[in-house]
Protein backbone atom coordinates (compact mmCIF):
# COMPACT_ATOMS: atom_id res chain seq x y z
CA UNK A 1 0.00 0.00 0.00
CA UNK A 2 1.36 3.42 -0.92
CA UNK A 3 0.80 6.47 1.26
CA UNK A 4 1.51 9.91 -0.08
CA UNK A 5 4.22 11.61 1.92
CA UNK A 6 2.22 14.83 1.97
CA UNK A 7 -0.43 13.16 4.09
CA UNK A 8 2.18 12.34 6.70
CA UNK A 9 3.92 15.67 6.93
CA UNK A 10 1.15 18.18 6.23
CA UNK A 11 -2.11 16.58 7.31
CA UNK A 12 -3.82 14.73 10.12
CA UNK A 13 -3.78 11.41 8.35
CA UNK A 14 -3.53 9.53 11.63
CA UNK A 15 -6.76 10.90 13.11
CA UNK A 16 -9.48 8.87 14.66
CA UNK A 17 -11.08 6.38 12.27
CA UNK A 18 -14.83 6.02 11.75
CA UNK A 19 -17.59 3.86 13.07
CA UNK A 20 -21.31 4.28 12.66
CA UNK A 21 -22.34 1.45 14.96
CA UNK A 22 -22.69 1.71 18.72
CA UNK A 23 -19.72 -0.18 20.12
CA UNK A 24 -19.98 -2.89 22.74
CA UNK A 25 -18.49 -2.04 26.11
CA UNK A 26 -14.92 -3.12 26.71
CA UNK A 27 -13.03 -2.97 29.98
CA UNK A 28 -11.01 0.02 31.12
CA UNK A 29 -7.80 -2.02 31.01
CA UNK A 30 -8.50 -3.32 27.51
CA UNK A 31 -9.36 0.18 26.31
CA UNK A 32 -6.09 1.63 27.61
CA UNK A 33 -3.96 -1.23 26.30
CA UNK A 34 -5.50 -1.08 22.82
CA UNK A 35 -5.16 2.69 22.50
CA UNK A 36 -1.56 2.65 23.72
CA UNK A 37 -0.61 -0.18 21.37
CA UNK A 38 -2.24 1.58 18.43
CA UNK A 39 -0.42 4.85 19.21
CA UNK A 40 2.95 3.07 19.32
CA UNK A 41 2.29 1.35 16.01
CA UNK A 42 1.12 4.55 14.33
CA UNK A 43 4.26 6.33 15.49
CA UNK A 44 6.45 3.53 14.12
CA UNK A 45 4.47 3.59 10.89
CA UNK A 46 4.96 7.35 10.47
CA UNK A 47 8.70 6.88 10.95
CA UNK A 48 8.76 4.10 8.35
CA UNK A 49 6.85 6.24 5.85
CA UNK A 50 9.19 9.21 6.40
CA UNK A 51 12.16 6.92 5.67
CA UNK A 52 10.48 5.38 2.64
CA UNK A 53 10.66 1.93 4.27
CA UNK A 54 7.74 0.20 2.53
CA UNK A 55 8.59 -3.25 3.92
CA UNK A 56 8.44 -1.98 7.51
CA UNK A 57 5.26 -0.05 6.76
CA UNK A 58 3.49 -3.16 5.46
CA UNK A 59 4.66 -5.15 8.49
CA UNK A 60 3.24 -2.51 10.86
CA UNK A 61 -0.06 -2.46 8.94
CA UNK A 62 -0.30 -6.20 9.60
CA UNK A 63 0.29 -5.61 13.32
CA UNK A 64 -2.47 -3.01 13.38
CA UNK A 65 -4.81 -5.42 11.59
CA UNK A 66 -3.97 -8.12 14.14
CA UNK A 67 -5.19 -5.78 16.91
CA UNK A 68 -8.55 -5.48 15.17
CA UNK A 69 -7.70 -2.64 12.84
CA UNK A 70 -9.01 0.88 12.96
CA UNK A 71 -12.52 -0.31 13.81
CA UNK A 72 -11.40 -1.81 17.12
CA UNK A 73 -9.32 1.25 17.86
CA UNK A 74 -12.28 3.53 17.21
CA UNK A 75 -14.39 1.44 19.56
CA UNK A 76 -11.82 2.00 22.31
CA UNK A 77 -11.63 5.72 21.52
CA UNK A 78 -15.38 6.16 21.75
CA UNK A 79 -15.54 4.00 24.87
CA UNK A 80 -13.25 6.48 26.58
CA UNK A 81 -15.81 9.23 25.93
CA UNK A 82 -18.48 7.52 28.04
CA UNK A 83 -19.67 9.40 31.11
CA UNK A 84 -18.57 6.60 33.43
CA UNK A 85 -15.05 6.94 32.00
CA UNK A 86 -14.82 10.67 32.72
CA UNK A 87 -17.13 12.02 30.03
CA UNK A 88 -16.29 14.51 27.31
CA UNK A 89 -13.59 17.12 27.82
CA UNK A 90 -15.88 20.05 27.01
CA UNK A 91 -17.36 19.70 30.49
CA UNK A 92 -14.18 21.33 31.77
CA UNK A 93 -14.49 24.13 29.23
CA UNK A 94 -18.10 24.84 30.16
CA UNK A 95 -17.16 24.91 33.85
CA UNK A 96 -14.46 27.50 33.13
CA UNK A 97 -16.95 29.62 31.19
CA UNK A 98 -19.54 29.72 33.99
CA UNK A 99 -18.82 33.38 34.84
CA UNK A 100 -19.91 34.40 31.33
CA UNK A 101 -22.75 31.91 30.79
CA UNK A 102 -25.35 34.73 31.00
CA UNK A 103 -23.52 36.77 28.35
CA UNK A 104 -23.14 33.71 26.11
CA UNK A 105 -26.82 32.93 26.49
CA UNK A 106 -27.84 36.47 25.58
CA UNK A 107 -25.61 36.43 22.51
CA UNK A 108 -26.99 33.05 21.40
CA UNK A 109 -30.55 34.35 21.70
CA UNK A 110 -29.96 37.33 19.46
CA UNK A 111 -28.76 39.99 21.92
CA UNK A 112 -25.52 40.55 20.03
CA UNK A 113 -23.46 38.22 17.87
CA UNK A 114 -23.65 34.47 18.64
CA UNK A 115 -20.18 33.10 19.24
CA UNK A 116 -18.87 30.54 16.77
CA UNK A 117 -16.98 27.39 17.75
CA UNK A 118 -14.93 25.04 15.57
CA UNK A 119 -14.50 21.59 17.08
CA UNK A 120 -11.63 19.72 15.42
CA UNK A 121 -11.64 15.95 15.82
CA UNK A 122 -15.29 15.92 16.88
CA UNK A 123 -16.65 12.60 18.09
CA UNK A 124 -20.13 13.65 19.13
CA UNK A 125 -22.83 16.23 18.50
CA UNK A 126 -24.18 15.91 22.04
CA UNK A 127 -21.25 16.95 24.21
CA UNK A 128 -21.57 19.72 26.80
CA UNK A 129 -20.57 22.63 24.54
CA UNK A 130 -23.14 21.49 21.96
CA UNK A 131 -25.92 20.93 24.50
CA UNK A 132 -25.37 24.39 26.00
CA UNK A 133 -26.64 26.00 22.76
CA UNK A 134 -24.33 28.93 23.54
CA UNK A 135 -22.33 28.49 20.34
CA UNK A 136 -22.90 28.26 16.64
CA UNK A 137 -21.10 24.94 16.23
CA UNK A 138 -19.08 23.60 13.33
CA UNK A 139 -17.60 20.14 13.82
CA UNK A 140 -15.00 18.43 11.67
CA UNK A 141 -13.05 15.17 11.78
CA UNK A 142 -10.87 13.23 9.39
CA UNK A 143 -13.50 10.51 9.44
CA UNK A 144 -16.97 11.80 10.23
CA UNK A 145 -18.82 9.98 12.99
CA UNK A 146 -22.16 10.80 11.37
CA UNK A 147 -24.59 13.62 10.71
CA UNK A 148 -23.50 16.97 12.12
CA UNK A 149 -19.76 16.29 11.74
CA UNK A 150 -18.10 17.34 8.49
CA UNK A 151 -15.40 15.05 7.14
CA UNK A 152 -12.44 17.37 6.75
CA UNK A 153 -8.74 17.66 7.54
CA UNK A 154 -8.10 20.84 9.54
CA UNK A 155 -4.69 21.23 7.92
CA UNK A 156 -6.34 21.30 4.48
CA UNK A 157 -9.36 23.42 5.42
CA UNK A 158 -9.52 26.51 3.17
CA UNK A 159 -8.38 29.65 4.94
CA UNK A 160 -11.13 32.09 5.93
CA UNK A 161 -11.94 34.87 3.49
CA UNK A 162 -13.27 37.17 6.23
CA UNK A 163 -14.53 37.18 9.81
CA UNK A 164 -17.78 35.50 8.80
CA UNK A 165 -15.70 32.35 8.27
CA UNK A 166 -13.64 32.74 11.45
CA UNK A 167 -14.37 31.48 14.95
CA UNK A 168 -14.36 32.76 18.50
CA UNK A 169 -13.05 29.49 19.90
CA UNK A 170 -11.39 26.38 18.49
CA UNK A 171 -11.33 23.04 20.27
CA UNK A 172 -8.35 20.73 19.83
CA UNK A 173 -9.25 18.05 22.34
CA UNK A 174 -6.95 15.02 22.08
CA UNK A 175 -6.06 16.03 18.53
CA UNK A 176 -2.52 17.43 18.64
CA UNK A 177 -1.15 14.23 20.15
CA UNK A 178 -2.52 12.23 17.18
CA UNK A 179 -0.28 14.17 14.78
CA UNK A 180 2.84 11.99 14.36
CA UNK A 181 5.19 14.77 13.23
CA UNK A 182 6.45 17.29 15.82
CA UNK A 183 6.85 20.05 13.22
CA UNK A 184 3.30 19.60 11.94
CA UNK A 185 2.08 19.97 15.54
CA UNK A 186 3.69 23.41 15.55
CA UNK A 187 2.14 24.18 12.18
CA UNK A 188 -1.27 23.17 13.52
CA UNK A 189 -1.01 25.53 16.48
CA UNK A 190 0.01 28.36 14.16
CA UNK A 191 -2.87 27.54 11.82
CA UNK A 192 -5.44 28.00 14.60
CA UNK A 193 -4.63 31.72 14.54
CA UNK A 194 -5.78 31.94 10.92
CA UNK A 195 -9.22 30.71 11.94
CA UNK A 196 -9.77 32.89 15.02
CA UNK A 197 -11.22 36.39 15.03
CA UNK A 198 -8.93 39.19 16.13
CA UNK A 199 -8.66 40.07 19.83
CA UNK A 200 -11.30 42.62 20.86
CA UNK A 201 -13.82 41.32 18.35
CA UNK A 202 -16.17 40.15 21.13
CA UNK A 203 -18.11 41.96 23.85
CA UNK A 204 -15.95 43.37 26.64
CA UNK A 205 -17.45 40.95 29.16
CA UNK A 206 -16.22 38.00 27.09
CA UNK A 207 -12.72 39.22 26.25
CA UNK A 208 -11.02 37.30 29.07
CA UNK A 209 -12.05 34.02 27.42
CA UNK A 210 -12.33 34.82 23.69
CA UNK A 211 -10.99 34.45 21.06
CA UNK A 212 -9.37 31.28 22.35
CA UNK A 213 -8.05 27.78 21.85
CA UNK A 214 -9.28 24.91 24.04
CA UNK A 215 -6.42 22.43 24.06
CA UNK A 216 -6.50 18.99 25.70
CA UNK A 217 -3.56 16.58 25.76
CA UNK A 218 -2.76 13.31 27.51
CA UNK A 219 -1.03 14.40 30.71
CA UNK A 220 2.22 12.50 29.96
CA UNK A 221 2.74 14.69 26.86
CA UNK A 222 3.59 17.49 29.28
CA UNK A 223 4.47 15.74 32.55
CA UNK A 224 6.66 12.91 31.26
CA UNK A 225 8.16 13.95 27.93
CA UNK A 226 11.84 14.28 27.17
CA UNK A 227 11.15 17.33 25.03
CA UNK A 228 8.13 19.03 26.60
CA UNK A 229 7.17 20.39 29.99
CA UNK A 230 4.74 23.03 31.23
CA UNK A 231 7.12 25.97 30.94
CA UNK A 232 8.19 25.00 27.42
CA UNK A 233 4.62 24.62 26.19
CA UNK A 234 3.73 28.01 27.66
CA UNK A 235 6.77 29.56 25.98
CA UNK A 236 5.71 28.11 22.62
CA UNK A 237 2.14 29.36 22.99
CA UNK A 238 3.27 32.81 24.15
CA UNK A 239 5.62 33.02 21.17
CA UNK A 240 2.78 32.61 18.69
CA UNK A 241 0.37 34.95 20.48
CA UNK A 242 -1.56 33.11 23.21
CA UNK A 243 -1.78 33.58 26.97
CA UNK A 244 -2.81 30.83 29.39
CA UNK A 245 -6.21 31.73 30.83
CA UNK A 246 -7.23 28.41 32.42
CA UNK A 247 -5.44 25.19 33.29
CA UNK A 248 -6.35 21.84 34.83
CA UNK A 249 -4.21 18.75 35.34
CA UNK A 250 -5.68 15.34 36.11
CA UNK A 251 -4.05 11.93 36.32
CA UNK A 252 -4.74 11.28 32.64
CA UNK A 253 -5.30 14.61 30.91
CA UNK A 254 -4.18 18.22 30.91
CA UNK A 255 -6.65 20.92 29.87
CA UNK A 256 -5.89 24.47 28.73
CA UNK A 257 -7.74 27.53 27.60
CA UNK A 258 -5.37 29.78 25.65
CA UNK A 259 -6.70 33.27 24.87
CA UNK A 260 -5.43 34.93 21.73
CA UNK A 261 -3.54 38.22 22.04
CA UNK A 262 -2.16 40.54 19.39
CA UNK A 263 0.35 38.84 17.11
CA UNK A 264 3.94 39.12 18.42
CA UNK A 265 6.41 41.12 16.34
CA UNK A 266 8.58 38.00 16.05
CA UNK A 267 8.35 34.31 16.81
CA UNK A 268 10.98 32.31 18.66
CA UNK A 269 12.31 29.12 17.12
CA UNK A 270 11.73 25.96 19.17
CA UNK A 271 13.84 22.96 18.23
CA UNK A 272 13.82 19.46 19.71
CA UNK A 273 15.58 20.20 22.97
CA UNK A 274 15.72 17.74 25.85
CA UNK A 275 14.16 19.06 29.05
CA UNK A 276 14.10 15.78 31.03
CA UNK A 277 16.29 12.70 31.23
CA UNK A 278 15.37 9.11 31.99
CA UNK A 279 14.59 5.96 30.11
CA UNK A 280 10.86 6.00 30.89
CA UNK A 281 10.16 9.31 29.15
CA UNK A 282 8.06 9.65 25.99
CA UNK A 283 9.13 11.64 22.93
CA UNK A 284 6.23 14.09 22.56
CA UNK A 285 7.53 17.36 21.13
CA UNK A 286 6.36 20.48 19.30
CA UNK A 287 8.73 22.17 16.84
CA UNK A 288 8.31 25.73 15.69
CA UNK A 289 10.19 27.77 13.08
CA UNK A 290 11.31 31.25 14.05
CA UNK A 291 9.87 34.37 12.40
CA UNK A 292 10.71 38.05 12.10
CA UNK A 293 7.06 38.98 12.13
Amino acid sequence: MTIKKKRVTKSLAHGRPPTLQKPKSISRQATKALINAHHVLEKRKAQAVSKGDTVQQIAIDKEIAALGGIEKYQQASLQGQRNDRGGDSSRVLMEWLKPVHPALKEASQGAGRPLRMLEVGALSTTNECSKSRFFSMQRIDLNSQGEGIMQQDFMERPLPKDDSERFDIISLSLVLNFVPDARVRGDMLLRTLEFLVQPGNVDTELQKFFPSLFLVLPAPCVTNSRYMDESRLEAIMTSIGYIKTEYKLTQKLVYYLWTRTNKPASRTKFAKTQVRTGGSRNNFAILLNGSSG
